[in-house]
């Protein structure tokens, strides 16, 4: 048996490394964590201190199973979730997620548009920690750390780009006050801006941060409509009246033409960092072979 023969993965390890399957198996499991997340989120809604326990064991398990998972399939370093340089990205990106929400506030209170009307107590702050923590990190394993770096280790980065966003965009179009244009504003400037941000650091840590924060500031600041799934009060009590297209109705400001600019720019910003960086992986049919 020859040296070459030797080196080839088993059978059942070259079945699970086809991207399909990987797709399958790592998205699907933490799809599936997600939605447990979620359910101990609901059913503990009256007990935020056991919500956000609850919230934070799950998204520990989903950084575990991540990284157990591609250790035992694809045999590699686990270096998306490396620890060096955690700390600067993972602040990075929720001051970014804090402050353009912030932003797109501001703006909205200088048209007259978004009115403080007082501040709630400061516990009105804590159920939002836990609907952060888990979309924050869940999410951002599924859909960046598999479904676009799946993509991309064949199509490239564009194609993956363009493919990842679309899909996370559309997941929000389920939400119970869902709707199409909200979940194509998701795509624009959530999906650029997150998928930079991997692209860039080649790691997660900014993107769950950014993902935690935007979220959180939204709905346990600012009071604000998470994605037309979570409407709960927060510190601020406000009232928002306007335009459609400046207030985003009842999908959020996520769907504002505010949040589609400031965020799509954003991310535009991450974009042209990572392509000077040379962080753009062509399709396969445009690498070149090498013997």
């Amino acid at each position: 048996m020859s040296p070459a023969h030797d080196a080839r993965p088993a059978l059942w390890l070259r079945v699970l490394q086809f991207p399909l399957v990987r797709l399958i198996l790592l998205g699907g499991t933490l799809f599936l964590m997600m939605g447990v997340s979620n359910g101990f989120r609901l059913n503990l809604s009256a007990e935020p201190l056991l919500a956000l326990a609850a919230a934070a064991g799950m998204a520990a398990l989903g950084l575990a199973v991540y990284f157990g998972l591609v250790r035992l399939i694809e045999r590699r370093p686990v270096s998306e979730l490396a620890l060096p340089g955690m700390g600067r990205e993972f602040g990075t990106g929720l001051l970014i997620g804090a402050g353009l929400y912030t932003l797109c506030v501001l703006i909205l209170m200088v048209l007259g548009i978004y009115r403080v009307d007082g501040i709630n107590p400061w516990a009105f702050m804590l159920p939002a920690m836990a609907m952060a923590l888990s979309s924050g990190v869940l999410e951002e394993l599924i859909y960046r750390g598999v479904l676009f770096r799946v993509l991309e280790e064949s199509f490239g980065s564009w194609i993956s780009l363009a493919v990842s966003s679309l899909i996370f965009g559309l997941r929000h179009w389920l939400a119970p006050s869902g709707t199409l244009l909200g979940a194509l504003c998701i795509s624009i400037e959530a999906g650029l801006l997150l998928a930079a941000a991997y692209m860039l650091t080649r790691r997660l840590w900014m993107s769950i941060g950014f993902h935690m924060a935007w979220n959180y500031t939204q709905s346990g600041v600012f009071s604000g409509i998470v994605s037309g799934a979570y409407a709960k009060p927060g510190l601020i009590k406000a009232t928002i009246e306007g335009p459609l297209v400046m207030t985003g109705g009842e999908f959020g400001l996520e769907s504002s033409l505010m949040a589609l600019l400031l965020c799509t720019s954003a991310g535009v910003v991450l974009l042209i960092k990572a392509i000077r960086r040379g962080s753009i992986v062509p399709p396969f049919w445009n690498r070149t072979k090498t013997n």
